[in-house]
């Protein structure tokens, strides 16, 4: 089994999610988060307060996924949140020791 990470463009998300679902996957977690890379974090003052306004608004997916099906998802995924521009995102995949089913106790692939 994988796990995937993929931090995207919020304004992506749903491109990403729509993707992933005309391949089968229909469930994975995803968050909004915050952060900057190559295009530093800018503030500007607005009546005293100082706000942050480089940071590009993400979404962070983690998928679980069979092994197999690593290439599709991970193609998906690039082709469906690129725009181009510096700031897409990135994608990790990573392998997975166990997974356990809280509720029935199944372990592995059974858990998914």
């Amino acid at each position: 089994m994988k796990k995937i990470e993929a931090i995207i463009r919020s304004s992506k998300f749903e491109d990403v999610k729509e993707a992933l679902s005309g391949i089968g996957i229909n469930f994975f977690t995803f968050f909004e988060v915050k952060g900057f890379g190559k295009q530093k974090g800018e503030h500007i003052s607005y009546r005293g307060q100082a706000y942050d306004v480089g940071y590009i608004a993400r979404m962070k997916l983690e998928i679980i996924i069979p092994e197999e099906k690593e290439v599709e998802i991970v193609s998906a995924i690039r082709t469906s949140a690129k725009t181009g521009e510096i700031g897409d995102g990135k994608i990790i995949v990573t392998r997975i020791e166990q997974m356990i089913g809280i509720r029935t106790g199944e372990l592995d692939q059974s858990a998914l």
